[in-house]
């Protein structure tokens, strides 16, 4: 299974997390143990934090990757996932969002090409804008009620 680590300023990385619990109804980053989470704070340094996202990379990369996900690319959080990027084995996505990491938490059984795929459209399909003025249909996609059962098939 692909490990996540979420990279952010504090205390997006956590709230992300804990949402996804909340979503899920279930504790995604004891899901498999393949979730980590790294908050940057304010003024930390930014040795100490590469060194710390390695360290959380070694624990949870079972075999089959790492997926980074970070919040923006070129802040301090960002420069810490960038350094871990390593083609085959360590992918790095910037902004996230929690569409994205509930998809990445449910096709993360994958490899990981297709998890940071699935990710990156989870991601950009969870943004869009809504009516002000009246409610709008916005229509289910075929598996989007699948992604909880792959969730609860991987526990």
């Amino acid at each position: 299974m692909v490990g996540i680590l979420l990279i952010a300023h504090a205390p997006l990385a956590a709230a992300l997390a804990a949402a996804a619990s909340h979503v899920y109804a279930c504790a995604p980053e004891r899901a498999g143990s393949q979730i980590a989470v790294l908050d940057v704070q304010p003024d930390s340094d930014a040795q100490a934090n590469v060194a710390q996202a390695r360290a959380l990379l070694r624990e949870i990369d079972g075999g089959s990757g790492v997926l980074v996900l970070t919040d923006a690319f070129g802040a301090s959080p960002g420069n810490v996932a960038a350094l871990l990027a390593e083609p085959g084995r360590v992918a790095v996505i910037a902004g996230v969002n929690l569409p994205m990491l509930l998809r990445a938490l449910c096709y993360r059984d994958g490899s990981l090409a297709e998890t940071t795929a699935k990710a990156l459209a989870g991601g950009n399909q969870g943004i869009m804008q809504v009516a002000s003025t009246a409610v709008q249909h916005q229509g289910l996609r075929p598996t989007q009620g699948d992604d909880l059962a792959r969730l609860r098939h991987q526990q």
